[in-house]
C-alpha cells in the first residue's frame, strides 16, 4: 500500500470531538473501508492486514539523488556554453521561497487544525491521574497519536492498518522520528513533528515508558479515557468479548467438539487435563492467546463502538484444590486486553462472570447444575469467597493506572434471583457496596461504578433500589431467544421500514419503555447483553445436549451464507430497533468461533463481527437513533438527567434508613434451599486467616524507566484483612453441589461463633459496615430448591 497520508486525515473531522449526532440532519451511514467492494481495497476485517514499506525512509532514495547529481554534472560538463549559474538568478530564490512556504503550510496547517487544535487533550502527558504517565520524551520513543490508516505493529512483530473512519485516535509510540521532506529537517524531540509523523508516516508501537497513557478515544463523539463520561449524554455502544476467558460451548464450539461429554468449563477442563498428548490445559491458554487479538480491538473502535464488556472468571485470581479450572493463567491475557482497550480509547465494563458454587446453574457460571451461591448448605461459604474476589478485583482496578480504563465493575453476572431471593441478594449487594466504597472512597472519581444484574426479574422490580447508594448501575439482558415464547414469525419480509416483520417493533415495544422508566425509577440502566437471536437457533446455544437448537428446523439460521438480501435487511432493521430501544448497550458477542466440523460460524445471529462483514450490523451505530419513532412506537422518554447521588454527586453513599433497616444485617435470613427446620446459624462458613492472592501488575518489555510506577495490585493500603479458607479439622460438603446435602447438626469447630455483619448510619450519614456480637438463630420454615 502507499505510504502517503490517507485522504481521510487531510481534512478536518466532519463531526467535532465528543459531539452527539445531530438528529436534525440526515445521516449518510459511513461505510467502513473493509466493507468496500472497490477493487484494491480490503474485502474483510481480516483483510486489513497490509504490507507497508519502511515508513521512516527518506521520500527520495539516496541512489536516486546521486544519479540526479551525476546526471546534472555530466550535462554541464558537456555543454559548450557557460551559462550564468541558476543560483545567482533572483527568480530562482523567489520560486524556492514560494515552494518552501507552500510545503511548510501544507504540512503544518493540516496538522494544527486536524490534530493539535481539535484534539489538544491528546498530548504526551495525558495519562491516568497516577504515577504511570507524563514522561516527556523517554527513549526509545514517545507517545503520540495514530488515526485512520496508521500502521500498527503488534508485540509479536506483525502489522496491520488501523481503519477508523470516525476520527478515533490511538495512543502509540514512534519508533523513529527522523523526517526528511527534501526541504527541511525538524529535531526528533519536537512534539509538532511527532504529530506530523503520526499523520504522514508513523509506525505505531506500544511505548513501555508511558504504558498507562489515557489520551486515546475511539471516535469523535466519545470523550477520551482521561475525560469525564457524562451519563445520560454520552452513550454506550459496546460489545462483549464473550467466550474469551469464560469458555462457552456455543462461542468456542471447536473446544467442546473435541471432547465429547464436555458441557461446561468444569467438564471441559477435566477432560482436557487428562489429554496430555494434546497439551492438556495448555490448549486453553492457546485459546486465550489467539481468540481475540489486538486487531479485534482496533476493529471494534473502527466500527464506531466505544465500550467492551469483558467477562472474566474468578479463577483468574485463584481456584481451590477441588476445582479443575486453569488457575491464574488468564490474568496476563486479561491485562493485555485492558492495555489494548487503553490504546484505542475503549472503556471496559469488567464483568465477574463466574461465582464459586455457581450463581445460576448455567454452563457459563463454570459448572452447569445447581445454584450454590447464597443458596443451600454451602451458600454462605461460597458468598464469602465471592465477596473476597470482588474485593481483590476492586483493589486492582481502583489503582490510578486502571481507574480510567475500567469505569464499571459488574460484580455478579446473572444471579438467578428467583432461586436466591431478591431480599437475600439485596443484602449481599449492600454489603458489597459498602466494602467497595470503603476501598475506593465515596463520590465521583473514586473507583468504578458498581453494576448489578436484574436477576431475570426485569428492571421494574428494582425501582428505588438502595436509594442514596454511590454509583450503582442496573444491568438487564433482554433476549427473545430465551423468553420461553417460541415465535417463528418471518424476519425476511422486505426492505427499509417494512423489513424485519414484527421483530423491529417488538424490540421497541418490549424493551424501550422499560429502559426509559428504569432510568428514572432506578437510575443508570444498561443492557449488558443483547443479540440478533430472535430465536434460539445456534450450535450449542441452549447447551451441548439440547439438539433442538441446532437440528434441521434451525438449518437456515446456522449458515449465514444462505441468507439473501431480504433476510439481511430484516436482521439489520431488527438490530437498529434493538439498539435504539436499549440506548446504552453491549451486543453479545463480538466473535463466534468456527465449528470444527463445518469450519464456519454456526451461531451467526450472535456475532457482531460477522454481521459487520456481511451487512446486517450497521457500520455506524448512531444510525439506530430514531428507529423506534420511525416505526411509530412511542412511550415514556427519559430526559437524560439522573439524581445527583446516582452519578456520585451530593448524597452519594447516604443510603436511606429504610433500606439499611431492611437489608443492613448480613447474612440474610432465611437462606433458601435448606431443609425445613434447618438452623441457619449452623451453616458451614470459612475462616479469614489465609493470605490474600493479590493480582499482579503487567510486565513490559523492554522495562519502563524507574520513574514509571506499575502499581502493586492493591489500591487501599489500609485494607489488611485476610482471605477466607477452610477451617482446619472441619469437613465441608461439595461447594458446587450442596443444595441437597444434609445440614450440620453442630458448629465446626465446636467453639465457633457466628457473627453477623450489620450496616449502620454514621454521624456523617455515610453507610459503614459494623460487626456485631449478636447471634441470630433462625429456624427455616420453607424450602426452595434450585431450579436447575
Amino acid at each position: 500500500m502507499s505510504s502517503s497520508r490517507p485522504d481521510s486525515l487531510a481534512d478536518p473531522f466532519v463531526t467535532a470531538p465528543n459531539t452527539p449526532l445531530n438528529l436534525g440532519q440526515s445521516l449518510e451511514p459511513p461505510r467502513a473501508s473493509y466493507l468496500s467492494s472497490t477493487p484494491g481495497t480490503a474485502t474483510s476485517l481480516r483483510d486489513s492486514y497490509a504490507e507497508s514499506p519502511d515508513n521512516v525512509s527518506p521520500l527520495v532514495q539516496e541512489n536516486e539523488k546521486r544519479d540526479a547529481i551525476a546526471y546534472g554534472q555530466d550535462s554541464r560538463a558537456d555543454s559548450g556554453l557557460r551559462k550564468r549559474s541558476i543560483l545567482r538568478r533572483p527568480i530562482f530564490w523567489l520560486i524556492a521561497f514560494a515552494v518552501v512556504t507552500v510545503v511548510v503550510l501544507a504540512v503544518v496547517l493540516p496538522v494544527y487544525f486536524v490534530v493539535i487544535k481539535p484534539h489538544n487533550y491528546s498530548t504526551n502527558g495525558a495519562s491516568a491521574g497516577g504515577s504511570g504517565g507524563g514522561n516527556p520524551t523517554p527513549p526509545p520513543g514517545v507517545t503520540t497519536t495514530g488515526g485512520n490508516g496508521s500502521l500498527i505493529t503488534t508485540t509479536n512483530g506483525t502489522t496491520f492498518t488501523y481503519l477508523n473512519p470516525f476520527g478515533g485516535i490511538s495512543m502509540v509510540a514512534v519508533e523513529s522520528l527522523a523526517m526528511n521532506c527534501g526541504v527541511f529537517s525538524v529535531p526528533s524531540t519536537d512534539v509538532t513533528q511527532m504529530r506530523i509523523i503520526s499523520l504522514v508516516q508513523a509506525k505505531g508501537v506500544d511505548n513501555p515508558n508511558d504504558p498507562f497513557n489515557t489520551g486515546a478515544y475511539p471516535n469523535s463523539w466519545t470523550p477520551p479515557l482521561n475525560s469525564s463520561w457524562t451519563w445520560g449524554v454520552d452513550k454506550i455502544y459496546g460489545v462483549n468479548l464473550g467466550g474469551l476467558f469464560v469458555l462457552e460451548p456455543f462461542i468456542s464450539p471447536a473446544l467442546y467438539e473435541k471432547y465429547p461429554g464436555s458441557v461446561d468449563e468444569w467438564t471441559l477442563s477435566t477432560l482436557m487435563a487428562a489429554d496430555t498428548a494434546s497439551g492438556g490445559l495448555q490448549q486453553i491458554e492457546t485459546h486465550y492467546s489467539t481468540f481475540i487479538t489486538e486487531q479485534d480491538i482496533a476493529e471494534i473502535a473502527g466500527a464506531g463502538l466505544n465500550w467492551i464488556r469483558l467477562p472474566i472468571p474468578f479463577w483468574a485470581i485463584e481456584k481451590w484444590s477441588f476445582e479443575p479450572f486453569l488457575e491464574q493463567v488468564c490474568w496476563p491475557y486479561i491485562l493485555r486486553v485492558l492495555q489494548w482497550a487503553r490504546k484505542y480509547g475503549i472503556r471496559v465494563n469488567l464483568d465477574l462472570h463466574t461465582i464459586p458454587g455457581s450463581q445460576n446453574g448455567y454452563n457459563h457460571s463454570g459448572k452447569e447444575g445447581s445454584v450454590n451461591f447464597l443458596n443451600g448448605v454451602m451458600g454462605l461459604a461460597n458468598a464469602q469467597r465471592a465477596l473476597d474476589y470482588i474485593r481483590i478485583i476492586t483493589e486492582f482496578i481502583s489503582q490510578p493506572e486502571w481507574v480510567d480504563v475500567v469505569p464499571v465493575f459488574s460484580i455478579v453476572n446473572e444471579a438467578l434471583v428467583s432461586t436466591i431471593g431478591q431480599d437475600q441478594i439485596t443484602t449481599f449487594y449492600l454489603l458489597a457496596h459498602d466494602m467497595i466504597r470503603n476501598i475506593t472512597g465515596y463520590g465521583e472519581g473514586h473507583g468504578p461504578y458498581i453494576a448489578i444484574h436484574d436477576g431475570f426479574l426485569g428492571t421494574a422490580a428494582w425501582a428505588d433500589f438502595l436509594q442514596g447508594s454511590d454509583r450503582i448501575i442496573l444491568d438487564t439482558h433482554p433476549y427473545f431467544a430465551f423468553d420461553g415464547q417460541s415465535d417463528w414469525s418471518p424476519i425476511a419480509t422486505g426492505t427499509g421500514l417494512s423489513a424485519g416483520g414484527i421483530w423491529p417493533q417488538q424490540a421497541c415495544n418490549a424493551w424501550g419503555p422499560g429502559i426509559n422508566t428504569s432510568q428514572t425509577a432506578f437510575g443508570i440502566t444498561i443492557a449488558g447483553e443483547f443479540s440478533d437471536g430472535y430465536n434460539d437457533c445456534g450450535l450449542y446455544l441452549t447447551g451441548v445436549g439440547n439438539t433442538a437448537s441446532y437440528d434441521t428446523s434451525c438449518s437456515l439460521f446456522l449458515d449465514s451464507s444462505q441468507w439473501n438480501d431480504t433476510m439481511k435487511a430484516g436482521l439489520s432493521e431488527f438490530t437498529l430497533a434493538s439498539m435504539d430501544a436499549l440506548q446504552d448497550w453491549f451486543f453479545w458477542t463480538w466473535k463466534i468461533g468456527n465449528s470444527s466440523t463445518t469450519n464456519s460460524v454456526q451461531s451467526p445471529l450472535w456475532s457482531y463481527q460477522l454481521g459487520l462483514q456481511n451487512g446486517w450490523i450497521p457500520t455506524d451505530p448512531r444510525t439506530a437513533v430514531g428507529t423506534c419513532a420511525a416505526l411509530g412506537v412511542t412511550g415514556p422518554q427519559f430526559d437524560g438527567v439522573y439524581q445527583a447521588y446516582q452519578t456520585g454527586g451530593p448524597g452519594a453513599g447516604t443510603i436511606v434508613a429504610s433500606s439499611v433497616a431492611s437489608y443492613g444485617q448480613y447474612p440474610p435470613t432465611p437462606i433458601n434451599g435448606l431443609t425445613v427446620g434447618a438452623i441457619q446459624s449452623l451453616l458451614p462458613t470459612y475462616t479469614s486467616t489465609s493470605a490474600v492472592p493479590t493480582l499482579p501488575p503487567p510486565t513490559f518489555s523492554p522495562s519502563p524507566s524507574p520513574s514509571v510506577s506499575t502499581g502493586n495490585g492493591w489500591f487501599d493500603s489500609g485494607d489488611t484483612g485476610l482471605a477466607p479458607t477452610e477451617v482446619q479439622g472441619c469437613t465441608y460438603p461439595s461447594a458446587w453441589d450442596a443444595v441437597s446435602s444434609a445440614m450440620p447438626t453442630a458448629l465446626c469447630p465446636s467453639t465457633g461463633v457466628v457473627t453477623p455483619v450489620t450496616t449502620s448510619l454514621s454521624s456523617t450519614g455515610v453507610v459503614t459496615p459494623v460487626i456485631t456480637s449478636t447471634i441470630v438463630v433462625t429456624p427455616v420454615t420453607t424450602s426452595l430448591s434450585a431450579s436447575r
